[in-house]
């Protein structure tokens, strides 16, 4: 096998690996299977510590049950679930490994008691994990976790500016620890993006100079250009980013695939969403603004989220008292007389209750949504049997700390992701579930690799990455 040029080895973990990092997908998309294999193929397999899963003495997968009344309870289950899953899918990754690659773990630093999973986990698993790897939110404290436990960390950031921030606060303290710095591309990444309020969802920005920038702050704070800052999202072959490889302007470059991995024997998915990948076109993977973490995040565009762009758009603002062009009072799907609406938006929400939408709820942001009766049944179920999966959650209203409440009024607008993620990863219906994806994953009808219907194991996948293509 011919290795595209200038692609060169680094060494990590005191061994030299390919400069390739499997990307951690979320809830059981990415296991000790994918990881232990990518790992053993030379490259830095990540082993997802999302409520990841555990197995019985027959090697069935242990079902995450919350029979608990109160949703701390359940909370404190789901961080004893989320500890034992991740330690027994690091120790499978780490056999399957054979002591090659590496193994990082991810963690999502807005997950309900990230800090105690990521502690549990270190330290059951002492001298099995080279790295950790976290995103979605700010995560301060990952410098100080990964010296207590003598680990590396690799920040998930998507500007200059957030690395900045994280570096003045917390880890120049720890720098010899601090192994690359993922740029997550906001427009092009799957899962929960770090798209700013500055930042225009519908214009992309090319990531060239965005990780320039990035670099150019990690200079001016002496990090040194030997620190990889690794490239994540829309990363398909490695041809089409030539020009970052061996870049003065860049220093040290990696790439992190988490799209392409999942298509792949030992990918954990299950088949009919390793089918759909396939038939997936241009513009099928929708950038929204549904997830209850208040994320922007990238999933396939399935009836499921249609579903929510839906809910969304049946959606009218209303004031307790008759004022400015609020002149009229809503007379459907609420009860009592203090919603007043405009008469444009009364006429819209009695359209929408005839079409079945009959049930009106209120949201965080003094407007009420139509919905049908099933709809909201199934979110008040939702809502009651929250398990505290986010240390925020906009939907359940739950906070992981002080009084366990976001102090907010639950939003129905947005749904149970750990429900969701759970249901769709365990062979749930893909099309009423959220599928995350990368906005490349259309490339896998196009690219002649997969063609025939193959399904590369990951050691092919690596292989061919490893040509360019």
């Amino acid at each position: 096998m011919s290795v595209f040029k200038g692609l060169k080895p680094i060494v990590y973990g005191g061994r030299e690996v390919w400069p390739l990092i499997e990307g951690g997908k979320g809830v059981a998309a990415t296991n000790h299977a994918s990881s232990g294999a990518w790992a053993a193929a030379g490259g830095i397999g990540t082993v997802s510590a999302v409520n990841a899963d555990s197995y019985d003495p027959t090697g069935k997968i242990v079902p995450q049950l919350y029979p608990q009344l109160t949703r701390r309870e359940r909370h404190e289950q789901l961080i004893r679930y989320a500890i034992d899953g991740a330690v027994e899918q690091v120790q499978r990754a780490h056999e399957i490994s054979g002591g090659q690659g590496a193994i990082n773990i991810n963690v999502l630093w807005e997950m309900g008691g990230a800090q105690a999973v990521l502690e549990g986990v270190l330290e059951k698993t002492r001298g099995l994990v080279t790295g950790v790897t976290c995103g979605a939110g700010m995560p301060y404290k990952l410098s100080e976790i990964a010296a207590r436990f003598n680990v590396n960390y690799l920040p998930i950031v998507s500007s200059g500016r957030a690395f900045r921030a994280l570096w003045k606060r917390a880890y120049h303290k720890v720098a010899h620890l601090l192994a690359a710095v993922v740029y997550e591309d906001p427009w092009l990444a799957g899962g929960h993006n770090g798209l700013s309020n500055a930042e225009d969802p519908r214009k992309p920005e090319d990531p060239y100079p965005r990780v320039k920038a990035l670099r150019d702050t990690m200079r001016a704070e002496g990090v040194s250009d030997d620190v990889p800052i690794i490239m994540a999202g829309g990363v398909w072959f490695l041809r089409e980013w030539n020009n970052w490889i061996d870049n003065p302007d860049l220093g040290a470059i990696a790439f992190q695939f988490g799209t392409r991995p999942l298509l792949t024997e030992e990918s954990p998915i299950p088949q009919a969403w390793k089918d759909h990948l396939r038939e997936l076109d241009p513009g099928d993977v929708l950038l929204h603004r549904f997830s209850p973490t208040g994320f922007y995040s990238s999933a396939v565009r399935n009836p499921f989220l249609r579903s929510l762009e839906a809910r969304s758009e049946r959606q009218i603002p209303y004031s307790r008292v008759s004022a400015g062009e609020h002149t009229v009072q809503l007379d459907v799907g609420v009860r009592g007389k203090n919603f007043w609406v405009t008469p444009v938006d009364l006429d819209r929400a009695r359209g929408w209750a005839a079409q079945g939408f009959e049930h009106a709820l209120r949201t965080p942001d003094d407007t009420v949504v139509f919905v049908s009766g099933a709809e909201r049944d199934t979110i008040r179920v939702d809502q009651a049997d929250c398990m505290g999966c986010l240390s925020h959650c906009g939907f359940s209203s739950w906070k992981d700390h002080d009084d366990y409440s976001t102090g907010r009024l639950a939003d129905p607008r947005s749904f149970c992701i750990q429900k969701t993620l759970q249901d769709i990863a365990h062979g749930g219906d893909i099309q009423q579930n959220l599928m995350f994806a990368g906005h490349a994953a259309y490339r896998f009808k196009q690219d002649p690799f997969y063609s025939n219907n193959f399904t590369p194991t990951v050691k092919q996948l690596v292989d061919r990455i490893l040509t360019g293509d």
